[in-house]
């Protein structure tokens, strides 16, 4: 069974951990103590929480197959005569779009600007993570 700290699942979650702390403390999220007495959150409880935290950014999610879907704010537009790139920050993440210049200016999108990436795809690569330097998520 896998096992995070409250650094890593704040990490993990997007939050402080202060933040995590309070879950655990209001009976939110259920942690235990390690053999070193600090206290570990369970892999499967974690994905169960991070699961039911999951706020759908946009309802029209009900009117598309497209399930994933990343709320951001746009950081950087490049346009030229025909194309345009449009980069937006998620949280930890950085999603790059291509799109026509045309789509660009009638979403009127530019830096600043709230934007829901909608990703649908066939293809989906999955990694195992490794631990970061300093990790203490461990699988016996």
């Amino acid at each position: 069974m896998t096992t995070f700290r409250i650094s890593e699942a704040a990490e993990l979650l997007g939050v402080s951990a202060d933040t995590v702390r309070r879950w655990i403390d209001g009976g939110r999220l259920a942690a235990a103590r390690d053999e070193h007495g600090h206290r570990v959150i369970d892999g499967v409880d974690l994905a169960a929480f991070a699961r039911g935290q999951a706020a759908d950014p946009d309802s029209r999610s009900a009117s598309t197959s497209a399930r994933n879907r990343l709320r951001g704010i746009v950081v950087n537009v490049v346009k030229d005569t025909v194309m345009a790139q449009v980069d937006i920050q998620a949280g930890p993440f950085r999603v790059v779009s291509l799109m026509s210049r045309e789509a660009v200016e009638a979403l009127d999108l530019r830096v600043g600007s709230l934007a829901v990436a909608v990703i649908k795809s066939t293809t989906v690569m999955v990694e195992r993570a490794a631990p970061t330097v300093g990790a203490r998520g461990r699988q016996p």
